[in-house]
This record gives structure tokens, sequence and C-alpha cells, in this order.
């Protein structure tokens, strides 16, 4: 009988963790979708509100600000209480947040209900360092490529949605209320998941990970926290569901989670550490490579609509399509991630150096573009060498930092675009006075910098890895 099983239980894991990563893709789609619903109506609605042009601004940048603060903080304290109750924080807030955002009749409301928002909207950085935790290195690219290829299509869909919904009386508040229930509903979702098995396939995929952690069979009870590898908080998993761990109370449970109900003081301390360690670590060069391109990609973006009046008469309707394109292309560049990093039989450095070449090269060639199909076509391949410089610039991040802080780093990482993206509109300011070109021309630069960077450190990175294969 016995026999007949084991083959069962063989074939069912992988399914069931691959049900277990759709149900994340779906909640990336549902994030991204209910924002892109928002977020192009924000300045609109604060305008209908009686804010001056400043005021305006103020309020738009005071969102960026608290992202810039935040995000490494959430995703030091996703690793210390686990992905579950940390997602669902962060959702529960969102929500309530948008739900605010929707009973915003005057400015001040406005303002109050960014804060939540601006605080706790990191649902998407909590869901990488989830799917980090239940894949294996090998896998992590493909699957990030994924995940965010399915969050992109919902920042593709949103504007129509939220578009459509403004044309009708109170469209604004619609939409908002509108957004909130969609983080509720993501927030139902994430309680559905089969959290025992995302305990199992993470454990797994951990031990595949880091091969030189011995385990002894009946003594192997792996710290882990939610799906995260946290060191020092207690939730106790057991291989053995049905024999408790030690200090375990309850029959048939094999885990039990413990750390979020420590006092604040010690999760605090415990985020700070994590903070510590990412600070005082060597990967300062990959996170100026992060800034520098973001920056760059942003410079791109940032006069777009203008440049193309200004340079080829282009209609801001037809830019709109132009945009939409390369958006759309981005999104589907997610799912050649997984062939392209095969090619390259995973050495994501080589590949992260080239598709910032091909970055650098694509932003030159549309501030030299003499027509608009040449820029049609530098779209095209920017969306694709964007997406995939941004998943290998995270999965480069998590190798040197390793899975257990997977949260902490991709706060951090996310903590960085955020200064870019307070760095970006004051850059484009300055240099449109110049030129319209401006701005993609010092993208150009930028790049540059960041590839002479990269030049410069790999070789560190690999004979770094020499000698760490070494002492294994």
């Amino acid at each position: 009988m016995s026999c007949q099983r084991w083959p069962r239980k063989l074939f069912q894991k992988p399914r069931r963790r691959t049900s277990i990563i759709q149900c994340i893709y779906v909640v990336g789609f549902m994030d991204l979708f209910g924002v892109s619903m928002i977020v192009p109506l924000l300045s609109h609605h604060v305008k209908a509100l009686g804010a001056s042009p400043t005021v305006a601004g103020i309020v738009g940048s005071s969102y960026g600000i608290l992202q810039l603060f935040s995000s490494t903080i959430v995703g030091g304290w996703s690793d210390v209480v686990g992905r579950r109750y940390s997602l669902l924080t962060c959702l529960l807030l969102s929500s309530f947040g948008y739900g605010l955002l929707g009973m915003s009749t005057n400015i001040a409301l406005f303002v109050l209900a960014r804060i939540p928002v601006g605080l706790f909207k990191h649902s998407l950085s909590i869901n990488r360092a989830l799917l980090s935790d239940l894949v294996s290195e090998a896998e992590r690219p493909v699957v990030m490529g994924h995940f965010n290829a399915a969050s992109s299509v919902g920042f593709i869909l949103g504007p129509v949605v939220g578009g459509y919904l403004t044309e009708h009386e109170g469209g604004f508040y619609t939409s908002s209320f509108t957004c909130a229930v969609i983080f509720l509903l993501n927030a139902g979702l994430v309680c559905l998941l089969p959290w025992r098995e995302v305990l199992i396939h993470s454990h797994n995929a951990n031990v595949g990970n880091d091969s030189s952690q011995g385990c002894l069979d009946d003594e192997c009870i792996k710290v882990v926290q939610n799906g995260s590898h946290a060191n020092g908080h207690r939730q106790v998993f057991d291989a053995n569901p049905g024999r408790r761990a030690p200090g375990q109370r309850g029959a048939g449970l094999g885990w039990r989670e413990v750390s979020l109900l420590q006092p604040a003081w010690r999760q605090l301390s415990s985020v700070c550490s994590k903070i510590h360690m990412v600070a005082s670590s060597d990967m300062w060069d990959l996170f100026l490579v992060r800034l520098l391109m973001a920056v760059a990609i942003m410079l791109y973006y940032s006069n777009f609509s203008l440049a193309m009046e200004e340079r080829f008469s282009v209609k801001p309707k037809v830019t709109g399509y132009l945009i939409s394109y390369s958006s759309t292309m981005g999104a589907l560049s997610g799912f050649l991630v997984g062939p392209v990093t095969r090619l390259y039989r995973n050495n994501m450095a080589a590949l992260l150096l080239h598709s910032t070449i091909l970055t650098c090269s694509l932003i030159f060639l549309y501030t030299t573009a003499p027509n608009v199909w040449q820029v049609l076509l530098t779209s095209t391949f920017f969306a694709i060498s964007t997406t995939i410089g941004r998943t290998c610039v995270t999965d480069l991040v998590l190798q040197k930092g390793g899975t257990q802080a997977s949260g902490t780093l991709i706060g951090a990482g996310q903590s960085v675009t955020a200064v870019g993206r307070i760095l970006a509109p004051l850059l484009s300011g300055l240099t449109q006075e110049v030129s319209p070109c401006g701005p993609p021309c010092l993208g150009v630069v930028l790049a540059l910098a960041a590839v002479g960077l990269l030049l410069v450190r790999i070789p560190k990175w690999n004979r770094s890895l020499v000698e760490k294969t070494a002492q294994l």
C-alpha cells in the first residue's frame, strides 16, 4: 500500500507548489491592476480639490518619500514575523488607505489617505520574497520574470478600467473603492493559501539552495518564518506532522507561529539587525547599479510625450499608443527571462552586463532617432532589456545576500528605486532647459557609468564565487 502512495506524493508536491506560485501571480496581477486604476487620476483629483500646482507636487512626492523609508523596514519585518502576517497587514492597510481615498472630499483627507498606502504598499516586494523562498536559486529568475509579467499585465489593463469608471459621475471615488475591494480580495486569497504547504516547499527550497547545511533525520527541525528563513524566531517546522516538536502544543500541527506575538521592541531589534546586516554588506555596487539604471530609465520616459511632439510633431494620442505598446512588450518580456537565463547558463552577472550595455545603446539610439519608426524599434528592445536587467539585479542581490533576509534585501532595492523616483524629476527638469533630448542624454551618461562599474566589479564577484566554492 505504501509503495502505491509514494509516487502519488512525489507527483502532488510539485503540483501543489505550482498552484501556490500561480496564486501569487494572481495576487501580483490584481495588486497592480487596482493601483493602476488610481495612479493616473491622482493629479487630476488633487487639483479638483483646489490644490495649487506646488501643493499638488508636494502631495505627490510624499508617497515616494514614505516608500523610501518604509520599504526596507517592512521588508525586514517580513523576515522577522513571516510573509503571511506581513503580507496580510500590508494588503489590509493598503485597502484601508484606498478606501479612505474614496472618501477624500478635501486635501487633508487626501493626504491622510496616502499615508497608510505610502507606508504599507509593499505587497509586491513581499510576494517576490515569498517566491524566492519557494523556489531554488536556478528557478528564481524564471519565476520572478513570470511574476513581473503578470503584474505588468495588471498595470496595462488597470488604466483602461479606471478611465472608463471616471467618465461617470463620482468616477474617482468609485475607482478608489473598487481598488480597496481588490486589495481585500487579495487579502482573502492570501488567507486561503495552503501555508502548511508553503512552509514545506520553503524548507525544501532552502535546503536545496544551501547544500552545505547538514541535517539529521530525527533532529532536523527547521526554523522558518512563514516561507522565510529568518534566524532566531520560533516558528517550528517539523518534517513529521504526526510528531510534536519540542515545546509544541496541539495535536497534528507540524508548525506553529509565535514570532508575531513577541514584544514590539524585540521585533524592532530584529528588523534593525537585518537592516544593519544589509547596510554593512559588500553589496553597494549592485545597489548603485540599480540606482543608476533606475534613474536612466526614468529619464528616458520623463519627457517622452513632450519630446515626441517637439521632435516629430506626434500627437499625444499616438504617443499614448507608443507607451502602451512599450508596456505590453515589457510584460511579454517577462516570459523571455527563462530562455535567456538558460542561454547564459544562469550567469546572471554576464547577463546583467550585456542587458545594461544594450539599454545604454538603445537610449542613445532614441536620442539620435531621425524618425518615429526608429523610436518604435528602440522602444521594443528597450522594454525587453530593462525587464531582463531588473530581474538580473534582483537575483544577484538575493544570491549575494542569501535567502535568510530576502525581504530586507528586496525592500532595500525598492528604497533605492524610490531614491531614483525623487532624483529623476529634478534632473529631468534641469536637462530639459537645455534640450528636449536632455533627459535621455543624461540617461546615457548614467547607464555608461553603470556599465563601467559592472566591468570593474564583476571580476571581483567571480573571484569571490570561486573562493566560496573552494571553501565548500
